[in-house]
C-alpha cells in the first residue's frame, strides 16, 4: 500500500473516530465555508489533509488523535480561506499564472534539489501529494507571491538610511561585547571539597600568584594545569569567573577566583571590541535589505490579509 493510500485509510479511520459510528462515518459532501458566496468543501480540506496524518496518527491515545484531526481540519480550513480570499483579489486585479509559469518553477525546485524530474516525483508522491496537487499547490504559492507583489509592495520602503541604521544598531551591540584573549592556571579542588580543603587550595593559589610573572607562566601550567583559553566572548564564561578577567588590563593577572571544579588564575593578554569582527557595511548590505524587506513584506501580507477578511463575508461551517 502506498504512503499516500495509508494516509486515506488513516483519515477514514480517524472520521469514523469523529462520527461516532459506521453510518456516520461514511464520506458525505458538504460545504465548510462560504467566501462571498464561493464555496470550500469538506473533501478539499480532507484531500489536503493528506499529507499531514502522519503526525496526527503518532498521537499515543484516540481522544488526542480526535483532537488533533480537528486542529488540523481548522488550520487547513484557515489556510484555504486565505487562498480564497487571494484568488478573488486576483480575479479583481486581473493577475493570472499560466501553466509556463507553474512548471518554470517546478522544474527551478528541481534543479536546485539537485534531483532528476523521477527523483523529484517520487518524493513529492512520498509526501503524500500527487502531481496534480503539487502542481496546484504551486500555482497557488506562485499566484499570492504576484497578487501581495501588486497590493503590498508599494507599501515598504526600505531606504538606504534604514539599512544603514540597521547595521549601525547591529554595530553598537556587538561593541558593548567584549572579547578576551586569556590563558589560566589551574589549581582543582578534591571531588565533594570540604571547607578545610578549599581554604588549602585558595591558600595554594594565593601564593602560586604571588609568585608569577610572565616569564615563568608557562612553566607554572605545566606544574598545576590550566592553559590556553585563545578567545573568549563575554558569556562564554560564568560569571563569577568572567568577573574577574573584566577589571584587568593587557599582561595582566588575576587574583585566584574560586571556579566550580577549582580556583583559576587568569592572564589577560588582550582584549577587543566585538564590533571588530563585524564584516563591513558594503559587504552586508544587499543581506541587510532583504532580510529587512523580507520581515517588512510579511507584515504587510499579514495586514493585507486582515483587509480582505474584514472586506469579506465569510461563513465557516465546519
Amino acid at each position: 500500500m502506498t504512503r499516500a493510500r495509508i494516509a486515506l485509510a488513516a483519515l477514514a479511520s480517524l472520521v469514523a473516530l469523529l462520527a461516532g459510528s459506521r453510518a456516520q462515518a461514511e464520506i458525505i459532501e458538504r460545504v465548510v465555508a462560504t467566501v462571498n458566496d464561493e464555496a470550500i468543501f469538506l473533501s478539499d480540506v480532507r484531500r489536503r489533509s493528506v499529507p499531514f496524518l502522519d503526525r496526527v496518527m503518532s498521537a499515543e491515545s484516540q481522544a488526542e488523535r480526535v483532537a488533533g484531526l480537528g486542529q488540523l481540519y481548522q488550520e487547513i480550513l484557515e489556510r484555504a480561506i486565505d487562498e480564497e480570499l487571494i484568488e478573488q483579489a486576483a480575479t479583481r486585479l486581473q493577475v493570472r499564472v499560466t501553466t509556463t509559469d507553474v512548471e518554470r518553477a517546478v522544474d527551478n525546485v528541481i534543479r536546485e534539489n539537485g534531483l532528476t524530474n523521477a527523483q523529484f516525483w517520487e518524493a513529492v508522491r512520498g509526501q503524500g501529494f500527487t502531481e496534480a496537487q503539487y502542481r496546484a499547490d504551486v500555482r497557488r504559492q506562485l499566484l499570492r507571491l504576484k497578487v501581495i507583489n501588486q497590493r503590498v509592495r508599494g507599501r515598504v520602503n526600505i531606504t538606504e538610511a534604514d539599512v544603514r541604521e540597521r547595521y549601525d544598531q547591529r554595530l553598537r551591540q556587538a561593541n558593548r561585547r567584549l572579547r578576551f584573549r586569556t590563558s589560566h592556571v589551574f589549581l582543582s579542588l578534591p571531588e565533594n571539597p570540604s571547607p578545610a580543603d578549599v581554604a588549602a587550595a585558595r591558600d595554594e593559589a594565593q601564593g602560586v600568584h604571588d609568585d608569577l610573572t610572565a616569564a615563568n607562566f608557562a612553566d607554572t601550567i605545566s606544574e598545576y594545569g590550566g592553559g590556553d583559553l585563545g578567545w573568549l566572548s563575554q558569556g562564554d564564561l560564568p560569571p563569577e569567573l568572567e568577573g574577574a578577567l573584566t577589571g584587568l588590563s593587557d599582561g595582566e593577572f588575576s587574583e585566584p577566583v574560586r571556579g566550580q571544579t577549582g580556583f583559576h588564575i587568569f592572564l589577560l593578554h588582550e582584549r577587543e571590541r566585538g564590533g571588530a569582527n563585524l564584516p563591513e557595511y558594503a559587504e552586508v548590505r544587499e543581506t541587510l535589505y532583504r532580510q529587512m524587506l523580507g520581515v517588512a513584506m510579511e507584515r504587510q501580507e499579514a495586514t493585507f490579509l486582515e483587509e480582505l477578511r474584514r472586506e469579506a463575508i465569510i461563513r465557516r461551517m465546519l
